[in-house]
């Protein structure tokens, strides 16, 4: 197999591309002092509840505040919330979720008012980031990528890139993937897994 990585840099912007036998499988394109980046992680506090909105005005940071909305809490929010009080107060919660006990997931149809108060610590990632005179979008819907796997907190489904056709591939990749899921997290396998080891996998999980 034949890597090349091939990067484009003009006064604005990196675009980093990486070729494997000529064929694209992944990208990356990162602004030069920019930062609040799509992926980009936070502990933020909330600033203000907007009911109208059903939304919040998380403080991360940013001269503007990023905007939460009850929908991008995610269902697990309330485990989220309770990592974070445990974190913050000094408790020193288990990072890798083993003995943490979920709490029930919150109602999707439910109100921000009943999840999110005024001054609470949260942690979220950014989903947009900011334009003009916006401040980034953010999720608490938390996913960690990596080059195979993308890990997801608070979840137990594993899913297959619906970009492998294979059934017979998309099979082997879930089993293999079952069997190196972290407790207390998802799994999501990638395009560019396709034809890696188990290894190759579990390196990336760790990683």
């Amino acid at each position: 197999m034949n890597n090349e990585l091939v990067i484009h840099s003009t006064n604005g912007e990196v675009t980093i591309a990486l070729l494997e036998d000529k064929q694209l499988v992944e990208l990356n394109n990162d602004k030069k002092d920019q930062s609040f980046q799509v992926g980009d992680i936070y502990l933020g506090r909330v600033k203000k509840l907007i009911p109208g909105l059903n939304a919040a005005f998380v403080d991360v940071g940013h001269e503007k505040d990023a905007f939460l909305h009850y929908l991008d809490l995610g269902p697990q929010a309330q485990s989220l919330l309770k990592l974070v009080r445990l974190a913050t107060t000094g408790k020193n919660p288990d990072p890798l979720l083993t003995n943490l006990q979920m709490e029930q997931d919150i109602d999707k149809g439910g109100k921000i008012t009943s999840v999110l108060s005024a001054n609470q610590w949260v942690l979220v990632q950014v989903a947009k980031e900011p334009i003009s005179t916006k401040g980034p979008r953010i999720t608490s819907e938390i996913s960690l990528a990596g080059r195979y796997v993308v890990l997801v907190p608070f979840s137990d489904v594993v899913s297959i890139s619906q970009k492998i056709k294979s059934s017979e591939e998309r099979q082997r990749l879930k089993r293999l993937a079952m069997s190196i899921k972290p407790k207390g997290f998802g799994l999501i396998v990638r395009t560019v897994a396709d034809g890696k080891k188990v290894a190759e996998l579990d390196k990336d999980i760790q990683d």
